[in-house]
């Protein structure tokens, strides 16, 4: 019998290992390269409200094929050329397989293997669909009280346990929680009270913190039993955006969001990228680009249920796409 967060942390290590998580499933630097342009220009206008350091980390967690990171500092180059001198990019990975295939997209990049890992200097950390893959744990309420869930024989089993926080649920509702997400959370708010810099974090869940079941799985492009083949499957669940922005704000950090992903993209100017990208293209190809637009911001695709969540050092401003 293996407690569920275990059981994840296990099964996802073992596919992000062996597996190309991109046949399974599509993420939005894959949609449109403008997310990753817009992204390293945001972490470029954090750098100038920072007072312009000589020298800052650009981060990613969870940075998939490189793409994201590519797309960014190719934007930042062009636009922004002392922030890309000024600086040092590192990319949060543990998959061998994947750092080869980061090594190829962003040649100068460095990597550590956890979030904790960064060096104590002025950084800027992306994270789009990184917290998602994290391991959760599920609490069932019953009429006698609490119920953690097990894994056994790829079936849960419940085991009797403590209230796990104070959330009302009604019998028979789950509440899901991560330890490992609220402990990145917390590491990153105590870093940001005291060094400038700033964190933002695209993904999906709720805003506010509810009962609720969201494990999932993804094997072969489809959804699939979550417990089955431990390893065949990309296993994910929603984000609670504001436990994370608590863990954060209680170590000191000043926290902004969540905000959703459709209007913060919007506000950082995607339509207007979009249209001077399709300009003078092929209507399919200027029509394609519009359609990967769509799909970031409009509210029944990932408008609405992923969300933006930025941490800071409390002395910045507001950061872009943030303000009221």
């Amino acid at each position: 019998m293996e407690r569920l967060d275990h059981f994840m942390a296990r099964a996802n290590s073992a596919y992000y290992a062996e597996h190309d998580p991109f046949s399974d499933f599509t993420t939005a630097p894959e949609i449109s390269q403008a997310f990753g342009e817009l992204l390293g220009l945001w972490a470029g206008l954090v750098w100038q409200s920072m007072g312009s350091p000589e020298a800052v980390i650009l981060a990613e967690a969870g940075p998939g094929r490189g793409t994201l990171m590519a797309d960014a500092l190719r934007a930042v180059r062009a636009v922004m050329p002392d922030f890309a001198k000024a600086l040092r990019v590192v990319l949060i990975e543990t998959s061998p397989r994947l750092r080869a295939l980061q090594a190829r997209a962003v040649p100068q990049a460095e990597w550590c293997a956890a979030v904790e890992e960064l060096p104590p200097e002025p950084f800027i950390l992306i994270a789009n669909e990184f917290l998602d893959a994290l391991p959760i744990r599920q609490f069932v309420r019953r009429q006698g009280g609490w119920a953690e869930r097990f894994v056994q024989n790829e079936t849960f089993v419940e085991v009797p346990t403590e209230a796990p926080c104070s959330l009302a649920a009604a019998e028979g509702e789950i509440v899901e929680i991560s330890e490992a997400r609220e402990r990145i959370a917390a590491f990153l708010g105590r870093r940001l009270a005291f060094l400038k810099g700033a964190a933002l974090f695209l993904d999906y869940g709720p805003a506010q913190s509810a009962p609720g079941e969201s494990l999932q799985a993804i094997r072969a492009g489809r959804p699939s039993m979550p417990l089955q083949n431990p390893g065949e499957a990309d296993l994910t669940a929603h984000v609670d955006f504001e436990a994370l922005a608590k863990a954060a704000r209680a170590q000191g950090a000043a926290v902004y969001g969540p905000l959703a992903q459709g209007i913060f993209l919007t506000r950082l100017g995607l339509f207007a990228r979009i249209d001077r990208l399709a300009r003078g293209k092929p209507p399919k190809v200027a029509a394609s680009l519009i359609a990967g637009a769509q799909r970031l911001t409009a509210p029944e695709y990932m408008g609405s249920l992923f969300k933006a969540l930025a941490f800071a050092h409390p002395d910045l401003p507001t950061p872009p796409g943030f303000a009221q």
